[in-house]
């Protein structure tokens, strides 16, 4: 290379050099960033139209069951469920106290799991003789019409109008209708809910409830009662409503909650159980029973006693 080539090679990366390193222009504005709402719970919504009417079956006596009876014959329900060797039944895992998945173990506990096992202590001679079906609010009376399980045991409320299309045991738990909301909010109870966000869980009895006591709330339902805890932590609703166990869970959870308010409704907690399976609601009655002489105290005293107070198992009542 000849000195005159070595200079046109000299210049031209120099010039390159000169180039890299001069003014890249004016920058570029990037997309304007806005405020991201948070999403919602699956299958979270709006509800309109909620019947807070309350029932029109007069006559209807929701506490009241068919008579206990521990015998089991050939060919009974008790008996073919005894021939499978398990029970199955239809529980909640994320109401925390009453049917919840243990994050240590992953074994599902709380009040409503131990009145399970007590069922199949008695029927199968083991409480661990159990298959246990999560299911959601929904779900509750489709897994009974449909026989998916054998009974359900999910803080689910005896009414007139679910006694038309199931069967239920004598009332086992009595709780009561409250609120939950921040530690800062100035709701003060179900009175303060009008123009309110209120979340419950889709057909359960919750939502119809706030309605009649606050014409003006404005209900959101979602499939799991965890997922209203969420939705109240996270500002998309003010308030939420449902039984004060539940609540109770919910509370001892978030610290930043609190429960206001007195107890609105009285919900009846029984086993749902396949209407067409009345020697199972008599045997489910005769374990009841039972439970009530010990079992359901020694529960009580290990879930609910420090969040709720002393209590007693509540008197059966029978056709």
């Amino acid at each position: 290379m000849n000195r005159k080539t070595r200079w046109t090679v000299l210049l031209a990366a120099t010039a390159a050099l000169v180039a890299g390193c001069g003014s890249p222009g004016a920058p570029v504005d990037p997309a304007p960033v806005e405020s991201v709402q948070r999403p919602m719970p699956p299958n979270a919504a709006e509800e309109h139209d909620v019947d807070g009417g309350g029932s029109t079956n007069d006559g209807c006596n929701p506490a009241a069951s068919l008579g206990p009876s521990g015998n089991v014959p050939s060919g009974s329900t008790m008996d073919e469920i005894r021939q499978r060797g398990y029970l199955i039944v239809g529980v909640d895992q994320n109401t925390f106290l009453f049917g919840f998945r243990n994050p240590t173990t992953g074994k599902l506990e709380g009040f409503d799991i131990d009145i399970a096992k007590q069922v199949a202590k008695e029927l199968l001679g083991d409480p661990e003789a159990v298959q246990f079906k999560a299911i959601s609010s929904a779900q509750r009376i489709p897994t009974l019409t449909e026989g998916q399980v054998d009974i359900v045991v999910r803080t689910f409320s005896i009414t007139c109008e679910r006694l038309e299309d199931i069967n239920f045991s004598t009332v086992y738990y009595v709780a009561g209708q409250r609120v939950l909301v921040n530690k800062d909010s100035d709701v003060e109870g179900v009175g303060d809910l009008g123009g309110k966000r209120v979340c419950a869980s889709k057909t359960s009895t919750s939502l119809p409830n706030v309605v009649q006591a606050a014409p003006e709330a404005l209900p959101i339902s979602v499939d799991d009662w965890s997922d209203c805890l969420v939705m109240l932590q996270q500002g998309q609703v003010e308030a939420v409503s449902t039984d004060d166990t539940i609540l109770a869970g919910m509370a001892e959870q978030d610290p930043t909650t609190k429960i206001v308010g007195d107890r609105f409704t009285d919900e009846l907690y029984g086993i749902g159980i396949p209407k067409e399976n009345t020697d199972m609601v008599r045997y489910v009655n005769y374990v009841l029973d039972k439970v009530r002489g010990g079992p359901w105290q020694d529960s009580y005293r290990t879930w609910l006693l420090d969040r709720l107070g002393s209590a007693s198992p509540p008197r059966p009542e029978y056709q």
